[in-house]
């Protein structure tokens, strides 16, 4: 990108899943510090709009000026049929309501690579995504035929930093260091989030996030157990959510050994924000609604029993622990003590 355009218009494509998008916005901030007049878009899957809706540019706040939700994951289900191509085209579009000179793809897999053969560019335009792929982490090669910019990152990268990586390659800028703070969302977004109305939620209460898609990420639910009886002694009400009929089915039995706990309705990922934010700790395994809480700066616990600390740690808050490691699941005594230390900081 030419360093003498202070105003570029520039596409963020960041699909998915719910903690990739979360790690995404730091990047954000990162370009309005240094160019507060570009123009700043976004493309994600339509189910992780509200992820992104608190950082829309506003009378007194310059963030994100446009999102495009993408209805991949939804148009899949009925490929053939006529309303899925009447929407794609819709978003084709909208996407190319805008020449844009400078395009960010932070995932490298084929589908955001789509996206960014789909937009509409300026004529010297660059088009930065990986050249490789970080251990752990879903890569597709061909990606790269779909840039002009192929930026190289370490074989160990946190999420936050592969992102760095390629938007300060892609616009020409000294590499941006980690030791830089971190912004998510603004403060006051933070501080305005209504408490949840969950039926039989109690303060004070503790979240425990146990659910997640792969069964060795997931901690034993005897210390699960062990730990919610301890919590809950002091007397805190440990909430269990679930996502699928499955995940309801363990949290049931967990709640049946934990007194008091709580089993809620299903909610959604706008709700999610509220029982996140008003909770007085949160302990999860790595999953996107931990993620969630450690982005909102609340009281966390991140757990790792089969995937690696360094790839998505927050490591931006004192206000969040880390424990275990890829095939070092914690023992409960562990997770107590990081909880505790949490709790007793809170009360302090």
């Amino acid at each position: 990108m030419s360093n003498t355009n202070a105003t570029p218009k520039i596409l963020l494509v960041k699909l998915s899943s719910l903690g990739d998008v979360l790690h995404n916005l730091p990047i954000v901030w990162d370009i309005r510090a240094r160019l507060p007049e570009a123009q700043i878009d976004w493309v994600v899957e339509e189910g992780y709009v509200h992820l992104l809706k608190p950082l829309l540019s506003r009378e007194g706040f310059r963030g994100i000026d446009r999102i495009i939700p993408f209805g991949l994951r939804r148009w899949k289900k009925s490929l053939f049929g006529s309303q899925t191509w009447t929407e794609f085209f819709q978003f084709k579009k909208d996407l190319q309501q805008v020449s844009y000179d400078v395009i960010i793809e932070t995932q490298g897999l084929l589908k955001s690579a789509l996206v960014c053969a789909l937009a509409k560019k300026s004529s010297d335009a660059v088009v930065a995504g990986l050249a490789n792929a970080t251990e752990y982490s879903g890569y597709e090669p061909a990606a790269r035929s779909f840039y002009n910019q192929s930026v190289q990152v370490p074989f160990h990268c946190h999420a936050v930093d592969r992102s760095r990586y390629v938007t300060s390659s892609a616009l020409d800028w000294p590499l941006i260091a980690r030791s830089e703070g971190l912004q998510f969302y603004p403060a006051s977004y933070v501080n305005s989030i209504a408490a949840p109305s969950v039926a039989g939620l109690n303060n004070p209460y503790i979240v425990f996030f146990h659910s997640t898609a792969r069964e060795a990420k997931r901690w034993p639910k005897a210390d699960w157990v062990s730990l919610g009886v301890s919590l809950a002694s002091h007397g805190y009400q440990i909430v269990l959510p679930w996502g699928s009929a499955a995940e309801k089915a363990i949290s049931q039995e967990l709640a049946t050994q934990i007194p008091g706990a709580l089993v809620p309705a299903a909610f959604s990922i706008e709700e999610a924000f509220s029982v996140v934010a008003h909770a007085a700790l949160i302990v999860g395994v790595d999953t996107g609604l931990t993620h969630l809480a450690a982005v909102l700066n609340q009281p966390t616990v991140e757990i790792y029993c089969d995937s690696p600390r360094w790839k998505t740690e927050g490591y931006w808050s004192e206000r969040i622990r880390n424990v275990g490691d890829i095939q070092a699941s914690p023992t409960t005594a562990q997770v107590l003590g990081a909880a505790t230390e949490l709790l007793n900081a809170i009360k302090n």
